[in-house]
């Protein structure tokens, strides 16, 4: 699979046909709520959020190594960073949220092709190139797919 030309022109194609209000196989969050999700983990690769590691290195580096297989994320995987409840949503509907995730996985494309060489924190992984970020997103953005039953 195509993990790029999966992020870039598949992903939010799949999610319009979402309806906002819709819920998934598991989990708390709405359709509309796991689109601003995703939009916020792309910020997170593409710079414009910055979030400091939350582990040590050898727990960083573990869930490093987990993250590059092929290995998909487990249902109902914690993130620390989420309260236990959804945050509301932030956009006024979908059409919306789907137009900041496309803006964000854009710039994301953007920022790597300008810099090849830029690095970014991700607050569990740890500080990940281009390759990495692909790779992270792509098994995120796959996760929230299969948890909407979407692929």
């Amino acid at each position: 699979m195509d993990k790029k030309k999966f992020l870039k022109e598949e992903f939010t194609t799949l999610l319009a046909s979402l309806k906002p209000e819709q819920k998934g196989k598991w989990g708390k969050m709405n359709a509309q709520q796991m689109v601003e999700h995703m939009s916020y983990a792309f910020r997170v690769a593409n710079g414009r959020h910055s979030e400091k590691a939350m582990y040590t290195p050898e727990i960083t580096q573990q869930s490093y190594n987990f993250m590059m297989t092929e290995k998909p994320f487990r249902e109902n995987t914690p993130n620390q960073l989420l309260p236990d409840e959804p945050m509301a949503c932030r956009q006024k509907n979908m059409a919306d949220a789907l137009t900041e995730l496309e803006s964000e996985i854009n710039h994301f494309f953007k920022v790597y092709s300008e810099n090849p060489l830029l690095r970014t924190i991700n607050p569990f992984f740890g500080n990940l190139n281009f390759e990495e970020q692909v790779q992270l997103l792509h098994k995120h953005a796959t996760h929230h797919a299969r948890q909407f039953g979407l692929i």
